[in-house]
């Protein structure tokens, strides 16, 4: 049987179609050119699943639901999330991946490997989708834009929550009780408060902390960082919200506004005090008597 030996290394194929094929990977020729943009591919495959992106054909059906897919590999990706199928496994542990993708990303946890660097800097990553993700640092792109506003975003995760400030829609329920979040996060920080779980501990002291905000706030009183610079004067702050709260002096913002009347405040604390008039409401009592304030001021 005739064999076609690879000109640029010792690899060999049962037809001359395969090896010219293969040959392009050494010689970085793409013959093919997409005929709706100038991008051009090394093989016709390729061409065609990329034109797709263009046309908005999507010949692959899902055997178990109704959805379509541009490309054959998207759809046998797609039917495992019914099957359950798990046929990659990483090389270092037992641990089992839908995608080949997913599995060579993982392994790299094990490895260290970071093979995709930052075109403008020397930042290295493990998935490509980090470094484009990071890039638009470097280059101000905002690729996502919602579907309520004009308001763009870099990463479609921001995007997904700016667009539930439009829908009001909180699909993360808590599991003690009747609250609900719009963000998964959210409600994991939320679920902490009834466990009692502190999983953050300060590297300064033994104060425990349920969240990573709150913990780097804290370390903050040791080192005497402040991060945030006002953008109207050089004053700097230890946190984001003091740095807000200060802005809103320069600005003369108020957003927070009364429920029982028309009064608008720049902090919501100043809110929740001024709405203690109107209800009646007084959280504090005195520890020597049964006297209660609106205010904790008004105890000392």
């Amino acid at each position: 049987e005739r064999s076609y030996q690879c000109n640029y290394c010792d690899k060999k194929f049962t037809e001359s179609g395969q090896m010219r094929r293969h040959e392009r990977r050494h010689t970085g020729e793409k013959p093919y050119q997409c005929n709706y943009c100038h991008k051009k591919f090394a093989q016709a495959s390729s061409l065609k699943s990329h034109e797709r992106t263009h046309t908005g054909e999507k010949p692959y059906q899902c055997n178990y639901c109704h959805k379509k897919f541009a490309q054959a590999t998207s759809l046998k990706c797609h039917e495992r999330t019914h099957t359950g199928e798990k046929p990659h496994q990483c090389s270092y542990c037992k641990r089992m991946f839908a995608e080949s993708g997913q599995m060579r990303v993982h392994e790299r946890t094990h490895t260290g490997e970071k093979p995709y660097q930052c075109n403008y800097c020397k930042k290295m990553f493990a998935e490509s989708g980090q470094m484009r993700r990071h890039e638009r640092r470097h280059t101000g792109e905002k690729p996502y834009q919602c579907s309520y506003c004009e308001e763009t975003f870099a990463q479609s995760g921001s995007l997904k929550k700016h667009e539930r400030t439009h829908t009001g829609e909180k699909s993360y329920q808590c599991k003690y009780c009747d609250k609900k979040f719009t963000l998964a996060a959210s409600l994991k920080r939320h679920e902490r408060i009834h466990r009692g779980e502190k999983p953050y501990q300060c590297n300064y002291c033994d104060k425990n902390f349920a969240q990573s905000g709150q913990m780097r706030s804290h370390e903050r009183t040791h080192t005497g960082e402040k991060p945030y610079q006002c953008n109207y004067c050089d004053k700097n702050f230890a946190q984001s919200r003091q740095m807000r709260s200060h802005e809103r002096t320069h600005t003369g913002e108020k957003p927070y506004k009364c429920s029982y009347c028309e009064k608008m405040f720049a902090e919501s604390r100043q809110l929740n005090i001024h709405e203690r008039t109107h209800t009646g409401e007084k959280p504090y009592q005195c520890k020597y008597c049964d006297k209660k304030c609106a205010h904790a001021a008004s105890l000392k």
